[in-house]
């Protein structure tokens, strides 16, 4: 080809359209803002989730440290008792036995005369030492955080797992385009360009995603399994027209037997604990998980004593059922079908109860480098649409709209996780709905930040909530040891891996955050009106005045 049959070929007229990766690139970049603010949350608060049981136990300091697991066949059988004594006549009652991460018993029964309007359900915290409800503050405790990353709150619960639903379908999406998007994506996951304003932010996002990609697509896809029947009812609804059907069906997924009608003859409960020490020889003594019973006190009773999670990644129920008046044992149920089991798989692999410490730590981190990857993503767009727009300067409303969001999503959404934590050791203990109070306040601090975003010019916001969040972070470990007899030397000395964990990992965080607002203020200071060039760049992304 000679260079005039080259030069024209060259200036050939393209088909017009954008072309397939351009399509996912716009793809990528609006399903990835749209409920980016969303996702963020989610992600950060089901990174927590992985330690909700630790963190339960740091929020009710008047649990003391127990060293060993105490027995849990006896344990169930106090709390056994206890209920029949504060729930008597209740339809049924369930429970779930001390492990090494928890040192307490939480349960719930349903409420024999709730009227319309009222709750169906009561629950509480007990002793597994001496079967009474547990005698600390009022807390919902990791908890929290675990059920606002896929139902949110103020809002009713179905209206949640719908949102957390769309969510994850357009972080599903957002995946999906993003690895069509970027076709060098494996090569820049080796090259990161530090202090390069866009270049860096993009970088990062590209590291973070590729680095956790599997696990990312991983929890977005099991993330829609765990609710499928919600989001897709008509398989179910074909398959099972009658709504016994139905029932059935899904009592077969649950471990929680469903309670039928009882006989009306009073009949007291059989041991629990002999029922418990049989599950355990057949599954192990520290491998049994939940106790429910249906009709207590009556001859219909059924017991069923469910095993363990751990070291078993699958959700798909397994266990033993007994005749609750007499103790003897009806059945084993150890397997469902094969559809079930894939199901109870992909719900395990979300949730990694089945893990030990170090697979948690690994699920914990990922998932930090997932949230990460999202928020990255989010300050990514800014970056961008500021170099593009008339005037840097004066951006426009929907602009400033974004880049607030993104202050009071990011770091605004660490300072009211630590607000939160703070008011569980500054709260009154006697307080009435203390533990609504300690969620009011994680929404009151949240909202502040929105507002000092808005009040803010947007570099300066930035700085200011990152070290917020920093000092919040550092100076819990000092309140806990002021307002609890649980400091991090008596910790140490006493073994407690909760609370000293907890200290640290509070400082560590903290030096996070202290590390972003330095840089984040280092790059504000560089941007000079005398040393700005004709057309603006923002150097670190986020790092200047609106």
């Amino acid at each position: 080809m000679n260079e005039e049959t080259r030069v024209k070929t060259d200036q050939t007229p393209r088909p017009a359209g954008r072309g397939f990766r351009p399509s996912m690139s716009e793809l990528h970049t609006w399903v990835g803002l749209l409920l980016g603010w969303v996702l963020y949350a989610m992600f950060l608060t089901g990174t927590v989730s992985y330690f909700k049981d630790e963190l339960s136990q740091w929020m009710r300091p008047e649990m003391p440290h127990r060293a060993a697991v105490p027995d849990r066949a006896e344990a169930a059988q106090r709390i056994a008792d206890e209920l029949a004594a504060i729930a008597p006549g209740t339809a049924q009652w369930s429970l779930r036995l001390p492990d090494a991460r928890t040192n307490s018993v939480y349960a719930f029964w349903r409420v024999p005369s709730a009227g319309p309007g009222q709750r169906a359900f009561d629950e509480a915290n007990f002793d597994p030492a001496t079967g009474g409800k547990v005698t600390a503050r009022d807390t919902q405790g990791g908890d929290f955080f675990y059920r606002f990353h896929f139902q949110f709150h103020y809002m009713p619960v179905v209206w949640g797992r719908w949102l957390a639903g769309a969510a994850a379908m357009f972080m599903l999406m957002a995946i999906i385009s993003g690895v069509i998007t970027h076709k060098k994506i494996f090569v820049d996951f080796f090259t990161f360009r530090w202090g390069k304003g866009q270049r860096s932010w993009l970088d990062a996002h590209n590291a973070l995603s590729v680095f956790g990609l599997p696990f990312h697509a991983m929890i977005t896809y099991t993330g829609l399994v765990t609710l499928m029947a919600m989001y897709m009812p008509w398989g179910e609804q074909a398959a099972f027209r009658e709504p016994a059907e139905r029932r059935a069906y899904t009592a077969e997924l649950s471990v929680f037997i469903q309670p039928g009608k009882p006989d009306g003859v009073p009949a007291p409960l059989a041991s629990v604990a002999e029922m418990v020490r049989q599950a355990g020889e057949r599954w192990g003594h520290d491998n049994v998980g939940r106790v429910t019973a249906t009709h207590p006190g009556d001859t219909a009773a059924r017991v069923a004593v469910a095993r363990g999670e751990a070291g078993r990644v699958s959700m798909s129920p397994q266990y033993m059922e007994f005749d609750g008046a007499t103790g003897r044992l009806l059945q084993i149920r150890e397997g469902v079908g094969a559809a079930a089991e894939t199901r109870g798989v992909l719900y395990a692999l979300h949730l990694g109860r089945f893990s030990d410490t170090v697979t948690r730590w690994l699920y914990f981190l990922v998932s930090a480098m997932g949230t990460a990857m999202v928020g990255t993503g989010l300050v990514m767009w800014t970056v961008k649409r500021r170099q593009k727009l008339p005037d840097p300067e004066r951006p426009h409303m929907g602009f400033r709209a974004v880049e607030r969001l993104n202050i009071a999503s990011i770091a605004g959404l660490s300072v009211a996780m630590t607000a939160f934590l703070w008011s569980n050791r500054l709260l009154p203990e006697t307080l009435a709905a203390r533990a609504d109070w300690e969620i009011h306040t994680f929404f009151i601090v949240w909202a502040l930040t929105l507002v000092h975003a808005v009040l803010r010019p947007a570099g300066r916001a930035w700085v200011e909530q990152l070290w917020a969040a920093a000092a919040l972070l550092a100076l819990l470990p000092v309140l806990n040891a002021v307002m609890t007899p649980r400091p991090l030397w008596h910790s140490l000395a006493a073994g407690d891996a909760v609370f000293v964990g907890m200290d640290l990992m509070c400082w560590a965080l903290a030096a996070l955050h202290g590390v972003l607002a330095m840089r984040t203020a280092r790059h504000r200071a560089t941007l000079r009106p005398a040393a700005r060039p004709a057309r603006p760049a923002v150097a670190g992304g986020v790092l200047r005045e609106g």
